[in-house]
């Protein structure tokens, strides 16, 4: 039996959305969807739960630990809720490959699963932008995909002074690390340490550093590599020196700069020699997006992966994505002062608040309010009883509206009061004449 008086709360990792809440996470996925489109992407979805297999093929056993994974009372498949996008848009690519133009530019937004433990920028439950570009090649593909990002968090109000894009290159690391003497039968356990760096502490960094096969001094220079940064606008050479490689090198990340330059996001970027990107399935560009104090996880992160398509079934097809998480992004923006203080700004705004001052007025509501929503028109009306015209008011007010129809007396003459809830300006007008008078008004016309 229920006990109804249990409270129950949201699961550990989880949100309630209450109608401001949803609104300031629209404000954001409406940045994302705009940045998108005027970039030429096309919206996709999903399903919320993929089978187990598409996760394990690409990212091993381990991962599920990391998922919420089941299998259905009676049934045979074992599934998981999705804890990332791109294994979904490859299976999709992958079935449709023959059929679909290139390049192929998608964006989704779905919501992501994580069976981790909750903490400050990571839940359990989250939104994400994903963006990928699939069948075209090069460092002007790999630019344009973060030229996304960087229009959708212009958008937001961030500017290069608030965050910046981290870039690497897998080629480039793995030239740096031969260079280094790791073997090469050791280079993705070498990335994989890279990708930790921030995560361990120095004496732990360098002993792993040290198992895979390095000398005292060869670990010195990899310690060095980790935290090699300088901006993407300086030339390369005074980097690869610094950690004791050849500049010809970095010669694909001066392809990015110069593909960046010509976008005019060179300012946003910075060479950061330790981002790999954990996940193995990375072949080239790799990046992320990071507040400028590093208080805060990466706001988003992606690169080139230009054989995931193939191990789905699909044709050999070059790719370029990232995603962006919800969660991180609204701390940045909340901290930053981009979010707005009264978060009810963020609701859609009433074109007009029908009021009735009692009477033979109370007949005409119903209808009015009927056809001025069947003329495309945000139109609301009080549920109370009172016909006290000046709470009325001030519930249109309170509700945001830009007008107030009071319907009184002056109905029988086919007559309504108009008023302006901005200016304060009020006047008798047709009760025909309502719709025209607040969807031109409500315009700026």
């Amino acid at each position: 039996m229920v006990n109804l008086e249990r409270s129950f709360q949201a699961p550990k990792g989880t949100r309630d959305f209450y109608p401001t809440d949803l609104a300031l996470r629209r404000r954001i996925e409406q940045a994302w969807r705009s940045a998108s489109i005027d970039f030429g992407f096309d919206e996709i979805e999903g399903p919320t739960f993929e089978h187990l297999e598409l996760y394990t093929a690409k990212s091993g056993d381990g991962i599920v630990s990391e998922l919420f994974s089941f299998r259905r009372a009676g049934g045979e498949n074992d599934y998981a809720l999705r804890p990332e996008f791109t294994p979904t848009l490859a299976r999709m690519v992958a079935a449709k490959a023959g059929g679909l133009p290139t390049p192929v530019k998608w964006f989704a937004m779905p919501n992501m699963f994580r069976a981790e433990r909750p903490q400050r920028g990571r839940l359990r439950e989250f939104g994400q932008w994903n963006i990928d570009l699939l069948g075209l090649e090069g460092a002007a593909i790999d630019v344009e995909v973060i030229g996304v990002a960087i229009l959708a968090l212009e958008r937001l109000g961030l500017t290069a002074r608030d965050v910046q894009v981290r870039v690497s290159h897998r080629v480039v690391i793995s030239r740096v690390l031969a260079a280094l003497g790791v073997p090469a039968e050791k280079a993705s356990d070498a990335m994989t340490l890279l990708d930790r760096r921030d995560k361990l502490e120095l004496a732990e960094f360098q002993r792993r550093a040290e198992a895979l096969g390095l000398s005292v001094e060869a670990v010195q220079r990899f310690d060095a590599v980790a935290r090699a940064t300088q901006p993407l606008s300086e030339p390369l050479d005074a980097l690869a020196k610094s950690i004791g490689v050849d500049a010809e090198a970095f010669s694909a990340l001066d392809e990015l700069r110069v593909a960046a330059a010509s976008a005019g996001i060179l300012e946003w970027c910075t060479v950061d020699v330790g981002i790999v990107r954990g996940l193995a399935y990375y072949t080239g560009t790799v990046f992320e997006i990071h507040e400028i104090s590093g208080a805060e996880r990466a706001i988003a992160g992606g690169g080139r992966y230009d054989g995931l398509v193939e191990l789905f079934g699909g044709p050999k097809m070059p790719a370029c994505g990232f995603g962006m998480g919800d969660v991180v992004l609204a701390n940045v923006l909340n901290d930053r002062g981009l979010l707005p203080k009264d978060p009810a700004t963020c609701l859609p705004q009433p074109d007009a608040y029908v009021i009735s001052a009692g009477g033979d007025a109370d007949a005409h509501v119903a209808p009015l309010v009927r056809q001025m929503r069947a003329a495309q028109l945000h139109t609301r009306t009080s549920y109370k009883v009172t016909r006290n015209v000046g709470k009325l008011l001030s519930d249109a007010a309170k509700a945001r509206a830009r007008f107030a129809v009071i319907l009184g007396a002056e109905i029988a003459e086919g007559r309504v009061a108009l008023k302006d809830l901005a200016t304060g300006e009020q006047r008798l007008i047709a009760i025909d004449e309502v719709i025209e008078a607040c969807r031109r008004q409500s315009s700026g016309s």
